[in-house]
C-alpha cells in the first residue's frame, strides 16, 4: 500500500498555487514551496490566483486530487464586493451566471449565496481601498465547480467587482483558526 502525504495550506495573498515555474517572466513572483517544506511529488488540489487567498489542499495523492477537482465537493469563499449587493444580484449569483471560460461563453452552476458580516480573516498584504471610498458587502459562495477566476467572474457580471477573496472550506476542510502562510498535517 502506497502511503501519501495530505496538508491544508492557508494560501497567503500574492502567492502562486504551484511550485515552481519555466516562466522566466515569474522570477519574482511567490511560490508554495517557500512556505514549507513540503514532500517530493506535492501537488496542489486545484488553484487559488495570486490575489486570492485561504485554503488549498495538497497532496502526494493524485486520485485524491482528481477526486476533489472532478467531483462535486463545495468550495466556499468569503468574498468582499464593492458596493451594497443587491437581492436582484444574489438572485442571479445563485442560479448561473454567464461568464467567460476560455474564450467562450459559460453559465455558472446554481450555487449558494448570502450575505455575512465581515469575517475574522488573517491579516493580509493586500491593499483594499478604504470604506471612505463607498461601501462594501461581504458574501459566502459555495460553489461545486472551480472555472479559472469563477467567483471574481461571477461578482463582476452582477456589477459588484471582488475586492478580496478568501477560500475559507473545501469539503469538510477549513481555514478556521489557521494564520496565513500556515501549513497543518491532515488525515484524508
Amino acid at each position: 500500500m502506497n502511503s501519501h502525504d495530505y496538508f491544508k495550506l492557508y494560501k497567503p495573498y500574492g502567492y502562486i498555487s504551484q511550485f515552481i515555474t519555466n516562466d522566466r517572466h515569474a522570477k519574482n513572483k511567490k511560490f508554495l514551496g517557500a512556505l514549507y517544506d513540503f514532500p517530493e511529488g506535492t501537488m496542489a488540489v486545484g488553484r487559488l490566483d495570486e490575489p486570492s487567498e485561504g485554503l488549498l489542499l495538497l497532496t502526494t495523492d493524485g486520485a485524491f486530487s482528481y477526486a476533489i477537482s472532478k467531483g462535486n465537493v463545495e468550495k466556499e469563499y468569503y468574498v468582499q464586493v464593492d458596493g451594497i449587493i443587491t437581492e436582484t444580484a444574489l438572485k442571479i449569483l445563485k442560479k448561473g451566471v454567464p461568464i467567460s471560460v476560455n474564450a467562450k461563453e459559460y453559465v455558472t452552476k446554481p450555487c449558494t449565496v448570502k450575505i455575512i458580516e465581515t469575517p475574522t480573516l488573517p491579516e493580509t498584504k493586500q491593499r483594499i481601498r478604504a470604506n471612505r471610498h463607498g461601501p462594501t458587502s461581504w458574501l459566502s459562495i459555495t460553489i461545486t465547480e472551480g472555472k479559472f477566476r469563477q467567483v471574481r467572474k461571477m461578482t463582476a457580471a452582477v456589477g459588484f467587482p471582488t475586492l478580496r477573496l478568501a477560500r475559507v472550506r473545501i469539503g469538510n476542510h477549513t481555514i478556521e483558526n489557521m494564520k496565513a502562510g500556515e501549513v497543518a498535517v491532515i488525515t484524508a
